[in-house]
């Protein structure tokens, strides 16, 4: 029987808190996460300005909390959304296939006895 699995997922919204702060070019962000230790080629803190991260250092999500004097709640909004859990090997649709699928038995002719 098919059910539901919990899919998460989680906005992002730096772009949103850089606007608050009249941070408007990914490039102004480069130099305060430097101040903090934090040092992004042009490219990655484009990537973390314009796309939702896959992975996060901490300490990166310590300087922009810090950047902006906010916590990682109003960098990451978390969500959860329904998601049909793939049929298991037990369930209706999945023997069906199996049935449909099923070889046919051999016939194993012995050449010597003379049968066509």
């Amino acid at each position: 029987m098919a059910g539901t699995v919990r899919r998460l997922g989680y906005h992002w919204h730096l772009r949103r808190l850089m606007a608050a702060h009249d941070m408007w070019k990914t490039t102004e962000l480069t130099p305060l996460l430097r101040e903090r230790g934090v040092n992004l080629s042009p490219a990655q803190v484009y990537r973390l300005v314009t796309d939702i991260p896959e992975r996060l250092s901490v300490k990166t999500l310590v300087a922009l909390c810090d950047i902006f004097d906010c916590t990682p709640n109003d960098l990451l909004e978390p969500y959860v959304e329904a998601a049909r859990r793939p049929a298991a090997a037990g369930d209706a649709a999945v023997v069906e296939l199996r049935n449909e699928l099923r070889p046919q038995r051999a016939r194993i002719i012995d050449p010597d006895s003379g049968e066509h």
